[in-house]
């Protein structure tokens, strides 16, 4: 039984929710400052601050908990429940950076969408095409 994707996709929530944690405490690399690394990240200016990251590190780090159950564990419900949602999750963000990518507008120059369309769009795409495939053997 492969879940091989699956495997992937615990390990990059894990490293997701240390990066949140890695910010929540104040750092802001890869980019100079705070508002830099939210115009990266997100496109837009947001704070990055506990309030706002640490809860993401848990919602991260508790689905890649899940995914790695899941891993472990196939036929486990809750298990195979969180790998669902993160799979969709996935292939929305996949679909919102698509839309974001062809109907967005930005002539500043900005790093995000650049990220977007070249990274964060593809990985969400082709992962969670792949963690399907997971689901469905």
């Amino acid at each position: 039984m492969g879940v091989g994707a699956a495997r992937v996709g615990a390990v990059l929530l894990a490293v997701l929710a240390l990066a949140h944690v890695y910010w929540a405490a104040g750092a802001t690399w890869p980019a100079g400052d705070e508002r830099g690394l939210s115009l990266a990240v997100l496109g837009s200016v947001v704070p990055f601050g506990p309030a706002v990251t640490l809860p993401l590190a848990v919602l991260e780090g508790g689905t890649s908990l899940g995914v790695y159950a899941y891993v472990r564990d196939p036929r486990r419900r809750i298990a195979r429940l969180v790998t669902v949602a993160f799979t969709a999750g996935l292939l929305v963000r996949g679909v919102v950076g698509v839309v974001w990518a062809v109907f967005g507008k930005d002539g500043s120059g900005a790093v995000f969408p650049w990220l977007n369309a070249l990274v964060y769009t593809p990985l969400c795409l082709g992962l969670g095409r792949a963690v399907l495939r997971d689901l469905r053997r």
